[in-house]
């Protein structure tokens, strides 16, 4: 059997090697000529953390750029409405960790690399869907390459080409909010606890945190209402006047390193099927998530282990057929969709409360002049969001034949 697996982020990545280290014949396409975008996500909570463990990878991160997060602090009106430690969980051993994905993924993609049965084609992007009597059979490329496959792996990211082509419609969900992207030197801010700041401000609002690099991380949240245009915006100014004194006199004293913002146009939605015969998609390919508590990484390698599960016994096995293929695709999404349903419900829950404080004035000015008061119900409101969305919602293990 061949796989083909286009798309060489966290799922595509991680299921190659899985596939690989069992004998399975993979060939994994990536359109980049590196993995070096101006935004990868680099947020591992417990579930991708335990994840990497499982697929035997968590070592990787000792020789990877990498940060714990040491706590969460929610700042409204310059004031702390309240603030929670890293591990969450009373008898949690893992800590939120933010990594570089790029040195990640090339750290899998080498290990793959050991393995005879494996192929990286990069800087080739996928043109077209190749089909035999209405089943997938393969791919062609930008250059007119044909190449043939018993299952094509659709993990090509939330503006899949490969859904495109297959005509597999993505149902978007309701956002509405984008996210601005911006980095600053840390300064003598990378000697103090790396905490995750969520920062409101009348009707502005922005996250900060220390990222894998050292750097300070900002998403500022763009609303449909914004009465500004961002693109004209003076961002040292409209930051500073957002932030408490401590970080307003810290980012005047680096403005020069401030990195011009990055649109982040936030697509969030579900496929109603996650594979046709001879095709499956994986991650943001098929449930594109928002970017709130980084849940699109930790979800792609959950997918990865399940999709591992199902298909290793098929297609290790020499007497199989490409109905037996078929016939186990519904199944990854039978034992998928339900995390990932209420992952995304768990995000709008948060996402409403972002804009509830946005919205109105009266909420904002309750929440600052009876922070003492209401600070417990908050923080138990929050932490009760927090332990499936660092947890995950399913147990999913990777079975011995998988390993």
């Amino acid at each position: 059997m061949q796989v083909i697996i286009v798309g060489a982020g966290p799922t595509g990545a991680g299921l190659a090697l899985m596939l690989v280290k069992k004998g399975i014949k993979v060939k994994l396409i990536e359109a980049s000529r590196d993995f070096k975008r101006q935004f990868r996500g680099e947020g591992l909570m417990p579930s991708g953390l335990d994840a990497l463990e499982q697929m035997d990878l968590l070592k990787l991160l000792s020789d990877i750029p990498h940060r714990t997060i040491d706590a969460w602090e929610f700042l409204l009106s310059h004031r702390s409405l309240f603030k929670v430690n890293e591990p969450i969980e009373a008898t949690g051993k893992r800590c939120t960790t933010v990594v570089s994905q790029p040195h990640l993924l090339s750290a899998i993609i080498q290990q793959a690399k050991t393995h005879s049965q494996f192929e990286f084609i990069q800087g080739e992007a996928v043109q077209d869907l190749l089909s035999v009597n209405n089943r997938i059979c393969g791919v062609k490329l930008g250059s007119g390459t044909e190449i043939n496959a018993d299952l094509v792996i659709a993990a090509d990211g939330r503006n899949s080409i490969i859904r495109q082509k297959a005509g597999i419609d993505l149902t978007k969900l309701q956002s509405s909010m984008n996210i601005l992207w911006f980095k600053l030197d840390s300064g003598a801010l990378s000697q103090s606890s790396n905490i995750f700041y969520s920062i409101i401000q009348g009707k502005n609002a922005f996250g900060m945190f220390r990222g894998s690099s050292g750097q300070l991380h900002f998403g500022w949240g763009l609303h449909a209402d914004d009465n500004y245009n961002w693109k004209t915006v003076n961002w040292v100014e409209k930051l500073v006047a957002t932030s408490p004194p401590w970080l307003a006199e810290h980012i005047l004293k680096h403005q020069t390193s401030l990195t011009q913002p990055l649109l982040l146009s936030v697509v969030v939605g579900r496929c109603d099927r996650w594979s046709i015969p001879g095709l499956l998609l994986l991650g943001d390919a098929v449930h594109p998530m928002s970017p709130i508590r980084a849940q699109g990484i930790n979800m792609a390698f959950r997918d990865a282990i399940v999709a591992a599960n199902h298909l290793v016994p098929i297609l290790s096995n020499s007497a199989a057929n490409l109905s037996q293929i078929d016939a186990v695709l519904p199944l990854i999404q039978q034992e998928r969709e339900p995390e990932i349903i209420r992952i995304q419900q768990l995000q709008a829950e948060e996402m409403g409360q972002a804009e509830l404080l946005h919205n109105s004035a009266l909420v904002r000015w309750g929440a600052k002049t009876f922070a003492p008061i209401i600070r417990p119900g908050i923080k138990y409101s929050w932490l009760k969001r927090q332990k499936q969305l660092r947890q995950g919602v399913t147990k999913v293990t990777l079975k011995a034949d998988s390993l």
